[in-house]
């Protein structure tokens, strides 16, 4: 089973995510809660190192769809929540290597959204998913 990725003609081809993803017909659809930079025991690794924190919390992602009998790849949607954008903005570059690390050249449809603050105290950014898995 694979994603279809979908770009309206004539769109300039997005970098770093895709503006739709097609699931086939017959996939199961997961939905992951959002993920912050726990461990295993709930303890936030990172303490205020935004890249560190973004790869715990997409680490987490991934385990959850691991979990289900997916793999990274069968991601169709994230929605990267931060505490502060330029946090993301300045890290972007070892943000983008964290990602094709984890994940590879996928990119699924995405939004990143600015919040005032998250539940856990010291999160700097939690990752919400949705996977399609075949």
């Amino acid at each position: 089973m694979s994603l279809e990725l979908v770009e309206p003609e004539g769109w300039e081809k997005p970098r770093g995510y895709s503006n739709g993803v097609l699931a086939p017909a017959g996939a199961r659809l997961l939905f992951v809660a959002g993920q912050i930079a726990w461990d295993a025991d709930q303890r936030l690794v990172g303490s205020d190192d935004f890249p560190a924190q973004f790869r715990q919390a997409l680490a987490n992602v991934i385990a959850v769809v691991e979990a289900a009998g997916g793999k990274a790849a069968d991601l169709a949607s994230l929605t990267v929540f931060v505490a502060e954008k330029q946090q993301y903005l300045v890290a972007l570059h070892e943000l983008g290597a964290i990602w094709r690390e984890l994940v590879g050249r996928h990119y699924p449809a995405m939004a990143l959204v600015e919040v005032s603050e998250l539940l856990e105290d010291g999160a700097l950014v939690e990752i919400q998913a949705i996977a399609a898995l075949g």
